[in-house]
């Protein structure tokens, strides 16, 4: 047999890493219900894998998974718990795994076409489908990126490009207005770090007000508009939500739309959390404005469950992703190919993981409907959340439900009260929830991206919570403790 390369397995450690790595998939498989949703962290551990040296002499297969199993996994976050519902963050679908195991094994650079060709048919394949969920035609394009908040820095770089026929050159150097982005009070931090990434400055961000559905108001959208051209500023893009973090709130893209189109202005979505609910048929026409929208950021990392990272951009125009970001390199010419796509012409970068193989793999693997089944159970495991809520003298919905974010209050409770409910939840293994801020009025969040998740785990929270609530003495004040 010929020599194993230093850095390679020979026929028996291949098999052994196998083996392991079979074991590893179905021991955490079968234990997840009864993880801890949090660990509780061994910090001495933890201090001995940032101060211990890596060692000269190899610890080997058998020693990694060792290490693997004794250190990591115990100081680890269940995820995949069924009642992990803090952030928009779900389990990984089954296939996930075996997917990712194959892109490391063939570990494509997904740059050019001749150094990852089927890569790039499948990024083009994925792409072209998840457009397709929102009437992008032929000439709309995009790329996947590492997640949503990436797909919105590169979304509003495009917008720049095509707005001022020389940002490539002068960038912002130059004495024109200053630019100026519109987003809602309610809208993700990532539009204000864009804005601080690319120069524009977070103080040309003009946070739009909601109305009493934590909606961007339109009307408050176009004064701030008139007011920035009255002040000799330049509008040139508004960011809207379809499906806001917080409540899950549909920002009303047809009418934001019209104002964008009258007033020249690139339209963005940020559709990290919510666009993908688009696989619904209840939710369809809710989203049916999104087709209007110049871009579009949305995250297979969350309700196609593709293990981190998957988010993606998508654009109408997918020329103008190659006008901001196409740049030519002698060593790395290639000629055209009508089937392939040169995808370090779409980003910022030129190395880049197979990420396109473990969202085809996953739709491939399960089909189209199982994730719109997916998705109806989490919508619908919402709702009943919501009439649990509802039906409690002790609790209260602080808005309708519009797509998995359940947010509420436990009566005359304060926010220590709350924050005090989250901790306790946690430490007895109830539910790992979020803290929520809904005009100015704390409370607690629940948000089901998690198709493990069933009608028993919610009830178990509600109950549980339901009965705290109860403990309550009848004359207490909101800055009563619980």
């Amino acid at each position: 047999m010929a020599d194993v390369p230093i850095l390679g397995l020979d026929k028996d450690h291949r098999e052994a890493a196998g083996r392991l790595l079979t074991s590893f998939f179905d021991d955490y498989e079968r234990s997840i219900p009864d993880r801890p949703l949090v660990p509780e962290v061994d910090r001495d551990v933890l201090a001995g894998l940032l101060a211990n040296p890596f060692p000269d002499k190899g610890l080997g297969v058998e020693g990694l998974f060792r290490e693997i199993n004794e250190k990591i996994l115990p100081n680890s976050t269940t995820v995949a718990h069924p009642r992990f519902l803090a952030y928009v963050l779900g389990p990984p679908n089954g296939i996930a795994p075996y997917a990712e195991a194959i892109a490391a094994t063939i570990n494509q650079n997904c740059n050019f076409s001749q150094l990852s060709p089927a890569a790039s048919v499948v990024e083009r394949a994925v792409i072209t489908w998840l457009g397709g969920l929102f009437g992008y035609d032929e000439r709309s394009g995009g790329i996947l990126t590492g997640g949503g908040s990436i797909a919105t820095l590169n979304a509003l770089t495009t917008a720049l490009h095509a707005r001022l026929p020389g940002f490539r050159e002068q960038g912002l150097q130059n004495s024109g207005p200053q630019l100026v982005v519109y987003t809602s009070v309610e809208a993700h931090r990532c539009v204000d770090k864009a804005a601080a990434l690319l120069g524009l400055g977070t103080d040309n961000v003009r946070h739009i007000p909601t109305d009493d559905h934590f909606r961007m108001r339109v009307d408050a959208l176009e004064d701030a508009i008139r007011a920035d051209r009255a002040a000799g500023r330049e509008p040139f893009c508004v960011v809207a939500t379809p499906g806001t973090v917080t409540s899950g709130s549909i920002d009303p893209i047809d009418a934001i739309a019209d104002v964008c189109e009258r007033e020249e202005l690139w339209l963005h979505l940020d559709g990290a959390y919510g666009a993908l609910f688009v696989l619904s048929e209840r939710k369809r026409e809710a989203f049916a404005a999104c087709t209007r929208a110049d871009s579009i950021a949305l995250d297979p990392h969350k309700l196609l469950f593709t293990p981190l990272e998957a988010g993606c951009l998508l654009v109408r125009d997918r020329s103008l992703l190659a006008k901001a970001y196409a740049f030519s390199s002698s060593y790395l010419t290639v000629e055209e190919d009508p089937l392939m796509l040169d995808y370090m012409n779409y980003g910022p970068q030129l190395s880049r993981s197979f990420k396109a193989l473990k969202v085809w793999s996953a739709l491939q693997a399960f089909g189209v409907d199982a994730f719109r089944e997916a998705v109806d159970h989490m919508l619908d495991l919402a709702q009943y959340m919501a009439d649990l809520i509802k039906a409690d003298p002790g609790l209260e919905l602080m808005t309708p439900v519009s797509l998995t974010a359940v947010c509420f209050r436990i009566k005359d409770a304060s926010a220590a009260d709350h924050t005090a409910v989250l901790a306790e939840l946690i430490e007895e293994g109830t539910a790992l929830l979020g803290p929520a801020c809904l005009d100015g009025r704390q409370g607690m969040r629940a948000c089901i991206t998690n198709y493990r998740t069933t009608r028993d785990d919610i009830e178990l929270i509600v109950d549980r919570l339901s009965e705290i609530a109860r403990r309550r003495p009848a004359t207490d004040t909101p800055e009563t403790t619980l």
